[in-house]
């Protein structure tokens, strides 16, 4: 078929559809700067989603912003490491019911469907290729190369000025933060490593890691999820001498609690529960390690480099003649390098662009009295409205916080697998669309209900009685 059939097609589907709405938002300005509508903050999937759904509902005057140069947005080409992604190839979560935008239609048009037929899973830099197609062929309007340092808040005026690296700053109503996995928080590290290794010996599986570098060397991965795994077969395929693993569990974890939430409805219906059965589907939830893929850890487990250490926790780390030394209850392990794998925390505090707001934020820790024992990692968590809005604490001014969205993975308590997570993002996506578009609306209904009662456009242009015949019209 080839793109530009493809691309013809999606052009007359949108138009089928009439995918874009009139616009309707009463454009601002302040002192002659123009004010961004909406803000989006992230170039990635959901970045990319969220624009094209607000201009299905006329909701145009957008910008996307991302730190990352053009191309490189979102975790696929700079720090995701598996071979492919970990989610079914069948899922369609930012097309928005249009089939010439799912990705199954992008790869047949290039390969046919019996190529289709022959992928198990969606190969991580194809996935890349297919989020470029998909700005390109939108026209999504996207800034690279802006890395958001501050949201300073003018509740006075309903506004927000975002100030970026280098000294640019824009106005904006509503910001959507659609920063992905890290973007409510920050990765965790031990402290032990921070503290007791100088940086060139470690590195944060979130982070740009030289792997060329370590060639024939050995390293060790500390983390029992998907990441390690995923971090030990790449960092094999680049030549690195040995990669282990090390697990404090003494089993490797095998449920894969996403897998069950997809099949059951779970994933779309887990906002409509109480906050006491969220807490507790969450408790377990937190409590599973993500498993690697099969594939994955068959390709780890292939190599005669790897190694898996379970019921293995690192007691200490300490630098020894060069290298990292690594002590276990079995023992020590001596490595040239060492690869952190164990996860994030998330809590509007650890953001700094969110400084200025951060203690207005509402917790989890704040709203919720669990039915048994407490969380500190849920505890954490923003205690989001429905539409994923930051909301405040008990006694606090939220002025200040009307407009911000936290369109990122620190919204799972809150509204389950969500933004940053395939899985749940085509149930997402409607429900950020629909709560921004409401606000919009909401904040103007005063100009614009008056706008109404004054309208008096005429659209029928008929007489009664009608003419004769031979006069006028």
């Amino acid at each position: 078929m080839g793109l530009a059939a493809l691309e013809a097609r999606l052009e007359r589907e949108l138009d089928l559809v009439g995918f874009a709405r009139p616009e309707w938002v009463r454009p601002r300005s302040v002192d002659g700067e123009s004010v961004l509508d909406v803000a989006v903050i992230g170039g990635g999937q959901c970045g990319l989603a969220t624009a094209l759904g607000l201009r299905r509902e006329g909701v145009t005057n957008v910008v996307i912003f991302d730190e990352n140069p053009a191309g490189y947005e979102g975790p696929w080409e700079t720090y995701a490491r598996m071979v492919t992604l970990r989610t079914p190839k069948t899922l369609t979560p930012i097309d928005f019911g249009l089939p010439s935008l799912t990705y199954q239609a992008w790869w047949e048009a290039q390969h046919g469907a019996a190529g289709w037929e022959a992928v198990d899973k969606i190969v991580r830099g194809d996935w890349m290729e297919y989020l470029r197609w998909y700005r390109h062929v939108l026209a999504l309007p996207v800034a690279n190369d802006a890395k958001l340092e501050r949201i300073e808040p003018l509740p006075e005026q309903d506004l927000h000025r975002l100030h970026f690296a280098g000294g640019a700053a824009r106005l904006a109503r509503k910001v959507v933060l659609a920063t992905g996995i890290q973007g409510g928080g920050e990765w965790h590290t031990p402290a032990m490593v921070r503290d007791n290794l100088s940086k060139a010996l470690w590195a944060h599986t979130s982070e740009p890691i030289d792997f060329d570098a370590l060639h024939g060397k050995r390293i060790g991965i500390l983390g029992g999820g998907a990441s390690a795994f995923d971090n030990a077969n790449y960092a094999l395929t680049r030549g690195v001498g040995a990669a282990e693993v090390f697990m404090r569990r003494k089993v490797l974890p095998r449920v894969n609690p996403i897998r069950f939430m997809e099949k059951v409805g779970f994933a779309a219906r887990y906002p409509a529960l109480d906050d006491e059965t969220k807490y507790t589907a969450m408790d377990c939830f937190l409590g599973h390690n993500q498993p690697p893929t099969n594939d994955t850890f068959d390709r780890a487990a292939s190599w005669p480099g790897f190694h898996l250490h379970l019921d293995s926790p690192w007691i200490d780390v300490a630098e020894h003649n060069g290298l990292v030394r690594v002590t276990t209850p079995h023992g020590f392990h001596d490595f040239d390098f060492v690869v952190i794998s164990t996860g994030l925390l998330s809590d509007p505090a650890l953001r700094p662009e969110l400084r200025d707001v951060a203690d207005l934020i509402a917790r989890w820790g704040d709203k919720v009295t669990p039915p048994g024992r407490r969380n500190a990692l849920i505890d954490a968590h923003p205690y989001l409205g429905e539409a994923f809005e930051f909301l405040p604490r008990d006694g606090e001014d939220g002025a200040p916080l009307h407009g911000l969205f936290a369109f990122n993975y620190s919204a799972l308590i809150s509204l389950g697998l969500s933004a940053s997570a395939l899985s749940g993002l085509h149930n997402a996506l409607p429900r950020l669309i629909k709560g921004i578009a409401d606000q919009l609306f909401l904040d103007d209904q005063h100009e614009l209900v008056a706008d109404f009662l004054a309208y008096d456009d005429p659209e029928f242009l008929g007489e009664w009685p009608l003419p004769e015949a031979g006069e006028a019209a």
